[in-house]
């Protein structure tokens, strides 16, 4: 399967802008599998990170986890003040705390205005861009988090096979 739609400046991006190797993670801020991946994607990004161009997309599965969703729109309000990649690091570091008034919190620590955080998180463009980015995973393929795709194919792997494949220089 290969990504639909490709990587565009709608995406969030970190690391290399130019990189050569693109991997983008589908995924979503309550799965356990997910918050076990950020830490091995946190490593490659530190070891990595100026050859790699990493690209989050949301995929709440909020049947499973009623979090999922209220997350990645306070991931988004967060991006509206600049701190998206703040606000992903935070959720995945805090996941076991995660409630909606948690996300508050949150935005607190991070140091976002509340008051404009409270504002955003109401918008519908938010829950647009969320939508936006799961039918990008139902049409790239995606039946599960985390799901990654490399240079725009999909990995059928691990977070840590993927480090240890790029470690390995396997995809030069």
């Amino acid at each position: 399967m290969s990504l639909k739609p490709s990587v565009s400046t709608t995406d969030h991006a970190q690391g290399n802008d130019n990189a050569d190797l693109v991997i983008v993670e589908y995924g979503d801020y309550q799965c356990p599998y997910c918050g076990a991946a950020y830490p091995v994607l946190k490593e490659l990004m530190k070891e990595f990170g100026s050859q790699v161009k990493f690209v989050f997309r949301n995929f709440p599965l909020s049947e499973m986890h009623q979090y999922a969703r209220p997350a990645a729109i306070a991931a988004e309000a967060a991006n509206l003040q600049g701190k998206f990649w703040e606000m992903h690091d935070a959720i995945y570091e805090n996941q076991g705390s995660l409630n909606e008034l948690f996300l508050f919190e949150l935005a607190e620590k991070i140091g976002l205005n509340v008051s404009q955080f409270k504002t955003d998180i109401q918008k519908a463009e938010l829950e647009d861009k969320v939508d936006s980015d799961f039918e990008s995973g139902i049409m790239s393929g995606v039946n599960g988090t985390p799901s990654f795709f490399v240079n725009g194919n999909k990995f059928n792997g691990s977070a840590m096979d993927l480090f240890q494949l790029i470690r390995e220089n396997a995809f030069d």
